[in-house]
């Protein structure tokens, strides 16, 4: 609103008073602040409901002080499973499901890591490193650009430092068992991205599938692979590919339905069949967010194959799994430093090949001016731009396949004379005593006794007291069917009927599985970490999007953060906060942070221009801004950022198990490890559950099912 606007409104005369005044009204006839309180819930009905069953949690937990779901109410899934269990056992070398199928996919998946891991081997330290470092350069887009040179060098460096580290043939079986789960679900996600892409009824299909798929914690993939192929590689396989293809679905359904539909046009048009559209206008149209579904599923693989290493896929993720257990800080932190390296130059290397896409569609005309060609017809107009200029331009497409397979051939037929199979031994640089006495330092200098702060144990101990335990033994202490009311109430409110029931029967599920009070224990866990993750998340993310340094400084640190797998989290905050759960929950807070800060960092920052114009001619100040306009309009992203925040808290508090966590996650944990089916999988959907309560939750309002 412009100035001269605001100063015409001013002008109007005021109305005259009909009467008192507020400052001249009786204290007697003003409202109260109780008073005032409940004409406010009054004025919106799901607020008042919501606030009812939050009086009658808190009066019902006061009265009863037990809240233990009743034992004729749950089921005996422990039986059942246990039947199931030796009967697998017993026929799982006789039964046609097995032979004929289950066996198939187990021997090809062991044959494929097996063969991986026989060519890295037969390419020896040295070929390995030189054919990682040409495809990292290839990746780059070839040639001495900087970028292709930067790919190379940090791959040269990543290569390097794994082997200096000791780490070389763990990181070996972690890149064959990542290569292949990649592979498979890189294809398997374009499949059904493809079909989602092309037909409605595909897509209203599988995007309640990839829904539930986003909100189960990693650990629950492994659980019924387990159950099918037994502790080890196929496992670990086929949980990784089932959990790392819904990115490269969902990105390529994106792209195909966002394709240029002038483009389309022409192609049907000059009479192109529906694969013809698909292989020439539909497909090359949608190659930018296939490349980032790729990078998703790729990162996703590295998380989830390091996961695996529970159920004995091996690799980097088995070093870690077996120094948590042994609380030896320095061999975990080794092993998170190559996990970390990996991330990086794979992170790294998916980039530069996104970069080095978006310079070949600038260079190449649009598939618009390129359908006629491609339809055997004489295009209307001829790009200058359809040669890539420089030496090394040729290097595309399949001879420049050729080339890198003949490469990788040429080294391995050399491997033996280039030098040792693996990284020799003098080489190496052990960091794991240091980083022990360093742990030891931190938790006598750092831990205790430090003057006003007190410490990390100090800090941990009064969360775990003064928060934690009251709010387990609240959440305890409050009858069952209060907690179902309240569910229904906040369901009721953020999405009406769907809601209340889709979150009132995954909480009654917790209870019929038995398992009330672990599961109170672990929702308890995951309320903290996500109060905490949000109060950080949302003060940095303001910050970084009002202050653009602020924001430079941040980014290269999120972006590295982003890259770590989950279990790297769980190593430093041992040394700072010993085993239990507040080592779980700072591991959640840490993991969960970088996503949390850049959407909301990306909301306010894409606030209304014109609004907050409108605001600064009024002359608002800067908190009011923040308050009254930006942050208003930023309300869909900082729901995003809750309901993500809270996803990714259970699946790292779940993890957090190993470290001391407790409740469902050490059971989930106990369960894959040792085979017990009957302990592991019913935490597995406890799990699930109280991902489904809260995802629903902490949706925004939809205008459908009001």
């Amino acid at each position: 609103m412009s100035a001269p606007a605001l100063e015409k409104r001013d002008e109007r005369p005021a109305e005259p008073p009909t009467g008192n005044t507020p400052a001249e009204e009786p204290a007697a006839r003003r409202p109260g602040p109780a008073a005032a309180l409940v004409a406010r819930l009054a004025a919106r009905p799901s607020a008042l409901l919501v606030a009812l069953a939050a009086v009658l949690v808190l009066v019902s937990a006061f009265v009863t002080g037990s809240g233990a779901w009743p034992a004729g109410m749950t089921v005996d899934v422990t039986t059942p499973l246990e039947d199931l269990n030796a009967w697998l056992v017993e026929n799982r070398d006789s039964h046609w499901l097995f032979l004929y199928f289950l066996l198939h996919v187990s021997n090809n998946a062991e044959l494929a890591v097996d063969s991986l891991i026989g060519l890295f081997e037969g390419l020896g330290w040295v070929g390995v490193t030189v054919l990682g470092t040409v495809l990292a350069w290839y990746a780059g887009g070839a040639g001495l650009r900087p970028r292709a040179l930067r790919t190379a060098a940090t791959a040269l460096g990543v290569f390097l430092v794994v082997g200096v580290l000791g780490m070389w043939d763990p990181t070996m079986e972690t890149l064959a068992l990542m290569t292949v789960a990649v592979a498979a679900a890189a294809l398997l996600g374009l499949l059904l991205g493809i079909a989602a892409g092309l037909s409605d009824a595909c897509d209203r299909a599988l995007r309640p599938v990839f829904d539930l798929m986003q909100v189960m914690p990693a650990f629950a993939y492994l659980l019924p692979f387990v159950l099918l192929f037994d502790i080890g590689v196929p496992s670990a396989l086929v949980a990784t590919v089932i959990y790392a293809a819904p990115p490269m679905a969902r990105l390529t359904s994106l792209g195909l339905r966002g394709a240029d539909p002038a483009a389309l046009e022409a192609s049907a048009s000059l009479g192109a069949s529906p694969w013809q559209r698909l292989r020439t206008a539909r497909l090359p149209l949608a190659r930018k967010e296939m490349l980032l579904g790729l990078n998703q599923t790729i990162m996703m693989c590295l998380s989830m194959v390091v996961l695996a290493s529970v159920v004995g896929s091996g690799g980097l993720g088995d070093v870690i799994y077996r120094a948590l257990g042994k609380v030896n800080v320095g061999q975990a932190l080794t092993a998170g430093i190559a996990i970390v390296l990996v991330a990086v130059l794979l992170d790294r290397t998916t980039a530069a090949a996104g970069a080095r896409l978006e310079e070949s569609e600038t260079r190449a005309p649009s598939p618009a001016a390129e359908a006629p060609r491609k339809a055997g017809t004489r295009p209307l107009l001829r790009s200058p731009f359809t040669v890539s200029p420089g030496r090394f331009a040729r290097l595309r497409g399949w001879p420049s396949w050729l080339g890198l397979g003949a490469l990788a051939a040429v080294l391995s037929a050399l491997g033996p004379r280039l030098g040792e199979e693996e990284w020799p031994r003098e080489w190496t640089f052990r960091i794991t005593p240091y980083v022990n006495d360093a742990t030891e330092w931190i938790e006598k200098s750092l831990g205790s006794g430090v003057p006003v702060v007190g410490g990390t144990l100090t800090w941990a101990e009064g969360v775990t007291n003064g928060v934690l335990n009251p709010l387990r033994d609240g959440l305890n202490a409050t009858p069952w069917w209060a907690l179902l009311v309240l569910v229904a109430a906040l369901g009721w409110a953020v999405g009406r009927w769907r809601a209340a029931l889709t979150a009132s029967a995954a909480l009654g599920v917790v209870g019929v599985l038995g398992l009330w009070t672990k599961s109170m224990d672990t929702l308890s866990q995951v309320l903290v970490a996500l109060v905490i993750t949000l109060l950080l998340g949302f003060a940095v993310g303001v910050l970084a999007a009002r202050v653009p340094r602020v924001e430079r400084w941040l980014r290269p640190l999120l972006d590295t953060m982003q890259t770590m797998p989950q279990f790297v989290y769980l190593i430093p905050v041992i040394a700072l906060f010993s085993v239990g759960r507040m080592a779980g929950i700072a591991a959640a807070v840490v993991f969960v942070l970088p996503a949390v800060i850049r959407i909301t960092a990306q909301g306010v920052r894409q606030s209304d221009p014109a609004a907050l114009e409108a605001a600064r001619s009024m002359g608002a100040t800067t908190r009011q801004q923040l308050l009254q306009v930006q942050l208003p309009l930023a309300r869909r992203s900082l729901l995003v950022a809750v309901n993500q925040g809270v996803v990714l808290v259970l699946s790292m508090v779940v993890i957090a198990g190993m470290v001391g966590g407790g409740a469902l996650g050490i059971d989930v944990i106990t369960g894959l490890s040792k085979g017990d089916l009957a302990l592991g999988l019913p935490a597995g959907a406890a799990i699930v559950c109280l991902g489904v309560l809260l995802d629903r939750l902490t949706q925004p309002a939809r205008t459908e099912g009001r």
